[in-house]
């Protein structure tokens, strides 16, 4: 599975990025800290998950959302943010979200996500 991840946190990025090297069918096919770069990647790389914090510059990630959905975008988008408030994830919910976790507390659900998604071919 092909993955995009945008998140402003390089830590993050990384992050993550350690965690997928190990799982020969998953790769990431680009990475960017800006939602604005995330809706041309997206356009560039058409990867299967796309992986959205909610607080990034440019755009943030709910916009990218909405746009993403707009446009038709088939990938799995999973919202991951250190913003977890209730409206939030009702909004990224409402506008087709189909993932939304807490850095902080879903942290172990997110990465079976990624087990998961490791696992299909």
């Amino acid at each position: 599975m092909k993955i995009l991840i945008a998140d402003d946190s390089l830590l993050v990025r990384e992050r993550i990025r350690e965690l997928i090297t190990n799982n020969e069918n998953l790769e990431i096919v680009a990475e960017t800290d800006n939602g604005l770069d995330a809706l041309r990647l997206v356009t560039e790389t058409d990867p299967d998950v796309v992986i959205l914090d909610i607080r990034m510059p440019v755009k943030n990630g709910i916009e990218v959302l909405i746009e993403l959905k707009r446009r038709g975008c088939r990938a799995k988008i999973c919202m991951l943010t250190n913003y977890p408030y209730k409206q939030y994830r009702e909004r990224c919910k409402a506008e087709g979200a189909d993932y939304f976790f807490d850095k902080n507390t879903d942290i172990q659900k997110f990465l079976d996500l990624l087990d998961g998604f490791g696992k299909q071919k």
